[in-house]
């Protein structure tokens, strides 16, 4: 009866050191989830909705700094026309950073 009891007890402390060993890797986990994994794939969805919705008109800037507004949208590419010269450039939709002109530098 005794060695049963023994048994029981070693069964449960090995139980608890398993348990206690996994979760602090649990939170990790999940800490790294909400505070990376979460917040940038908000920012692709964001990004990818503000390319979508892109239209004639708009003043965009390119991840190059290049600031123009937009006379054509296809499908895959926009072409932007940039300063008094009148020149019309083409890019692909992933080129575009952000709709607006950026007044200063932002840091990620």
């Amino acid at each position: 009866m005794n060695h049963i009891a023994t048994a029981l007890l070693t069964a449960d402390s090995s139980t608890a050191n398993l348990v206690s060993m996994i979760l602090p890797l649990v939170i990790l986990f999940a800490i790294f989830y909400f505070m990376m994994i979460r917040p940038e794939n908000k920012r692709k969805k964001a990004m990818e909705k503000m390319r979508s919705e892109l239209a004639v008109g708009d003043v965009i800037t390119t991840i190059g700094g290049i600031v123009g507004t937009i006379c054509a949208v296809k499908e895959n590419t926009v072409v932007i026309e940039t300063g008094a010269d009148r020149v019309r450039v083409e890019f692909t939709k992933w080129a575009v950073s952000t709709k607006g002109t950026q007044t200063e530098e932002t840091t990620k």
